[in-house]
């Protein structure tokens, strides 16, 4: 941007002005950062630089208190140019919010936490997953350990897909408190000793995302960064979840962007001036995509607006439709991909084509919580007499 702006202050139509804006140099250095393995430091230097990390904490902390409808937006916007740097600063802001909503935390760490972000752009996400556990949302017990101190708890352990990893200021872990059954969630700050990163992640999809292991050895935290306690596999319907289809969402809509680029744009001298846009077959095809991309952006922000809109009783029926958007968001925008691939042809599978990144990318929604099979479980157990 040409001048210093603030996004909190701004209005929701002019804060997805900028973020287009400032997305494009996200889009021009995925490239780059996709085939040399490394992490967009500068995305998230410019991303900080306007306060967007603030934009989900509440008002009168300081932030913009977004809705989740606006939120999403703004992640679908940065996905449709990087899928890597949407997923991954998509955590903080939907954690950021969710705990600002919700009141999990002692308010007194949530203030101390959110004036961080304010401040300078501070940046956390949960570190949950273990190599012995897999995804958290399959209830297993965390192999971390947090053992009374003499002045608070000394933590113990090795935490898997930590996302954002390279630029964290905070850890949300869960770890098994020692001599009980209980589980709890401790902030831990990135300067503290016997905190450290092993760079292990080396995935052929959302490459960018920084998600590698959190290493703890005798951290030493305070009493009060005892967060929360947590109940292995059980929790509420969670709206900010739906950061994660929005990415895909995202992703689909840039796909079908280049597609149409193409369509428009490619001629070859058998066509005689024409473009490849005028054969029945590639028309059929951009019709499919946006005939899906208008199934996507109803059932997505249309949940998110009902969220929005919902009290905290309504919000406990919302857990199949929120995890069902998931789902179908995710294998629509695997079509959408593979229908714009084919529009474009060969070229597309070159590493230097945004779509041959977007085909690697779109796949991490499979693998992205809630999980499809559990999905399509709880879906049928809601409708059986069983």
């Amino acid at each position: 941007m040409s001048h210093v702006i603030n996004l909190v202050e701004m209005s929701s139509k002019a804060r997805l002005d900028a973020i287009q804006e400032i997305a494009k140099a996200f889009k021009a250095r995925a490239y780059q950062h996709d085939v040399a393995g490394t992490f967009p430091l500068e995305n998230y230097a410019d991303l900080r630089a306007v306060n967007f990390p603030a934009l989900t904490v509440p008002k009168v902390l300081g932030g913009a208190g977004i809705s989740l409808e606006e939120m999403l937006r703004l992640q679908a916007e940065i996905a449709k140019n990087d899928g890597s740097t949407g997923l991954a600063i998509g955590w903080h802001m939907g954690i950021s919010k969710h705990l600002g909503e919700t009141n999990n935390w002692d308010p007194a760490l949530y203030a101390e936490f959110a004036k961080d972000v304010i401040a300078k752009g501070a940046l956390i996400n949960n570190a949950a997953s273990e190599p012995a556990t897999g995804s958290p949302t399959r209830g297993g017990r965390p192999e971390t350990t947090a053992v009374k101190s003499a002045n608070g708890w000394a933590l113990n352990g090795r935490k898997t897909f930590t996302t954002l990893s390279p630029v964290l200021d905070y850890f949300a872990v869960s770890a098994g408190i020692d001599g009980s059954d209980q589980v709890a969630s401790f902030l831990v700050k990135r300067e503290l000793s016997g905190v450290s990163i092993e760079e292990t992640w080396d995935s052929i999809a959302m490459s960018a995302t920084g998600s590698h292991d959190l290493v703890l050895e005798n951290v030493e935290i305070r009493n009060e960064d005892l967060a929360q306690y947590l109940i292995p596999g059980k929790k509420d319907p969670q709206g900010w979840l739906l950061h994660i289809p929005a990415v895909y969402f995202g992703i689909a809509t840039g796909a079908f962007e280049e597609a149409v680029d193409f369509a428009n744009s490619y001629s070859s001298n058998a066509m005689k001036g024409g473009t490849v846009g005028q054969f029945p077959t590639v028309q059929q095809k951009i019709g499919q995509i946006r005939v899906k991309l208008m199934e996507m952006e109803y059932f997505l922000f249309g949940v998110a607006k009902k969220w929005d809109e919902a009290n905290a009783e309504e919000r406990l029926e919302m857990g199949d439709e929120l995890s069902a958007v998931k789902v179908a968001i995710v294998n629509h925008a695997l079509e959408v991909v593979d229908l714009a691939m084919r529009i474009v042809g060969a070229r597309s599978l070159s590493q230097k084509h945004p779509l041959s990144r977007a085909y690697r990318d779109v796949r991490a929604g499979l693998h992205n919580p809630p999980m499809e099979d559990m999905v399509y479980t709880n879906l049928a157990k809601s409708v059986l007499t069983l």
